[in-house]
């Protein structure tokens, strides 16, 4: 179906509108909130006094006490059941989960079926295998598959999904999230047994996916 230049224009200038329409929505309540926060806080100082302009070394301390005091209270929180309720209140408010899951994808030390796994796989060139990282350890809609991303280099934030089946993943052992980063932002200049100062290993060596859900299991059991 073909375009006026003036329609391509018109729907092209309607996409960027839609995907900057959140942005500036949040930018807006962020700015909302900065100017009643401040608001309140003028009125504090005018009613007891004090001017931070006059004593910015005292305020700078006063605002590291209030920020690590915040901490701890969230800390004390989370080993409670309120942590649960406040959890289930937030999660009432569109895209807390998916900010959530996001966020959680850079923890690298996350343990058991969420572990950040440093795969290779075969099968999209004659030779070789390709480099990349499953999310989770949990099997894809298709019988004995599994889910694998491939970032793009250098920019690591876009890239492709895949089902893969559970015999072509290996997993490249003591390799982390930010190891990947790393190998993805240096365009391959620093080759993966580089970044993880070992020796180069054999595809046939490394601990295949099942190997690993096998011996993940057993953890689990014990």
């Amino acid at each position: 179906m073909q375009h006026s230049p003036l329609q391509h224009f018109i729907r092209i200038s309607l996409q960027g509108l839609f995907w900057l329409l959140p942005i500036v929505a949040i930018l807006i309540i962020l700015s909302w909130l900065y100017s009643k926060i401040t608001t309140m806080v003028d009125w504090v100082f005018r009613l007891t006094g004090f001017l931070p302009e006059s004593h910015l070394f005292l305020w700078g301390v006063v605002v590291v006490c209030i920020f690590l005091l915040i901490l701890y209270l969230l800390g004390w929180i989370v080993k409670t059941r309120l942590a649960n309720l406040f959890e289930y209140i937030f999660c009432k408010i569109p895209g807390y989960g998916t900010i959530k899951r996001i966020v959680g994808i850079f923890n690298s030390s996350k343990e058991g079926e969420n572990q950040v796994l440093v795969v290779a796989i075969k099968g999209f060139t004659q030779e070789g295998y390709n480099i990349g990282l499953m999310y989770s350890q949990k099997e894809s809609i298709i019988k004995d598959h599994y889910t694998v991303s491939l970032s793009m280099s250098p920019i690591p934030n876009g890239g492709f999904m895949f089902e893969i089946p559970k015999r072509h993943i290996s997993i490249i052992p003591h390799a982390s999230f930010d190891n990947n980063l790393q190998y993805l932002l240096s365009m391959g200049v620093r080759s993966m047994s580089e970044i993880l100062k070992c020796e180069s290993i054999e595809f046939q060596d490394l601990m295949t996916l099942e190997q690993w859900l096998e011996e993940n299991k057993k953890t689990e059991t014990c």
